[in-house]
């Protein structure tokens, strides 16, 4: 076996620090600056992480980064949020392309050069050990929040032996890293799909290129099914031979679900079993989080709540809270149900497919249509009505049949790496506590550490 494990205090092993390490407020907000406008440094923030880190950052001037010197980031540094409803989120800084320091409300763990004992923390704390123990010391209810004082005095048991720590983060991180892989290549997909289903089918450029008598830049067997010329429509301009058409038109059922009243729940004979959807569900990517779903129970699902039963490739859409979210029903949750949050439009056969008439959902102008006929209410919500009545340019079939010709193999693609990312996301999640608390130990540590550089 690879050695001992040993109870460690966390302010033993790590440094923890935070924004207000720098100053008081009163100092901070003499002498710290900042804008949206790119400048020499970031400012990381937990909505930077759940964005995906997609460039909407905080920058600061390099004075200001001077002066925040005591929270400054490396890349690979653990943060925690310890303030607000996500308090105890745990991530780790990324490779921003520029210097980068601490925003408020996070405490940041250095380990002073050791990669594996940095990494084997962030583990710790992401899984459900550490935060157990995080959620342990997070005082407050309106603001829960916890203190770096009490975090520094949490004990963790870690291996003795480093091979060990370096093996049971090479596991770990070999399945993150596969996990990343398949996302970045999702994106890539993603966007090449998107961008020619808005050349094709939003702004018209086959049609225009004809009318100017330029070349189409397509095979010869695609740019002859598209005219030449547009007429005027209640849309504005569309191909000639489109067709108006609406969302409604085009589904064999739209529908909405419902939230069960308690009382059914508790009496119900059956235990949840049924995956219950809700908008936290979905990414704003359309990506569908099945690691945390609700359950009712059949009986419920079968009576109550029929109206929403849910099948693969039905097309969801939130339509109230967060407006416009759009996914379509992974074969894993068919059979499964959502509430009144959500939407769904079940295409009729052999017309448009759930791929074209997501990316109809998800283009501007129907999310501009959408979000200009919310009514505000207790929550902002769009109606049935409403999602029924957007109105899109509908393309002949051939046009439809040859776009799926050619791109339909990108988005069984798309959903193959969904699909290996949930499998392999379900593993670390099952080995992660095993492996953190040394419940799993992992043979032959010491030659799989020599053959992580």
């Amino acid at each position: 076996m690879s050695g001992d494990w040993v109870n460690h205090r966390v302010d033993d092993i790590a440094n923890v620090t935070d924004y207000v390490a720098n100053g008081s407020f009163a100092t901070l907000k003499k002498n710290v600056s900042y804008s949206s406008t790119p400048d020499f440094a970031i400012l990381v923030r937990l909505v930077d992480f759940n964005n995906g880190w997609n460039g909407n950052y905080v920058y600061l001037p390099e004075n200001s980064y001077r002066f925040l010197k005591k929270s400054s980031l490396d890349v690979g540094d653990v943060i925690i949020s310890n303030v607000g409803a996500n308090a105890g989120t745990v991530f780790r800084v990324p490779d921003l392309g520029k210097p980068a320091t601490l925003g408020p409300n996070s405490i940041v763990i250095k380990t002073e050069g050791k990669e594996s004992l940095r990494d084997f923390l962030y583990y710790y704390f992401a899984g459900p050990i550490g935060q157990n123990q995080i959620q342990s010391i997070i005082t407050g209810s309106a603001q829960p929040k916890f203190n770096k004082t009490d975090f520094r005095a949490i004990t963790i048991k870690i291996p003795s032996n480093e091979h060990e720590q370096r093996a049971i983060v090479h596991i770990l991180g070999s399945l993150d890293d596969k996990i990343e892989l398949n996302r970045r290549m999702n994106q890539t997909l993603e966007a090449t799909a998107r961008a020619v289903f808005k050349s094709w089918f939003v702004d018209f450029d086959p049609v225009r290129a004809k009318a100017e008598g330029r070349p189409t830049g397509l095979p010869d067997e695609i740019a002859a099914l598209f005219p030449d010329s547009f007429e005027n429509s209640e849309i504005g301009e569309i191909p000639k031979g489109w067709e108006v058409s609406t969302i409604g038109e085009n589904a064999e059922k739209l529908s909405k679900g419902t939230t069960p009243r308690m009382n059914d729940v508790l009496n119900a004979q059956d235990t949840p079993s049924i995956p219950f959807l809700k908008v936290r569900n979905i990414s704003e990517e359309g990506e569908i989080d099945l690691s945390n779903l609700d359950r009712i129970p059949r009986s419920i699902h079968e009576g109550f709540l029929k109206r929403s039963i849910l099948k693969t490739n039905d097309v969801l859409f939130s339509i109230a809270g967060t407006i416009g979210r759009v996914s379509i029903l992974p074969e894993e949750l068919n059979d499964s149900n959502v509430n009144q949050a959500i939407a769904f439009v079940r295409p009729k056969k052999n017309e448009l497919p759930s791929t074209f008439l997501r990316l109809i959902l998800i283009s501007d102008r129907i999310q501009d249509e959408a979000s200009s006929r919310v009514v505000q209410g207790v929550q902002a919500n769009v109606s049935l009505t409403v999602l029924s009545d957007l109105r899109f340019a509908n393309p002949p079939q051939s046009i439809i049949d040859i776009w799926l010709r050619y791109f339909g193999d990108s988005f069984s693609r798309q959903e193959l790496l969904l699909r290996e990312s949930r499998s392999l996301s379900s593993l670390r999640d099952t080995l992660l506590p095993k492996l953190i608390s040394g419940e799993l130990r992992v043979p032959n540590a010491e030659a799989i550490a020599e053959g992580v550089n």
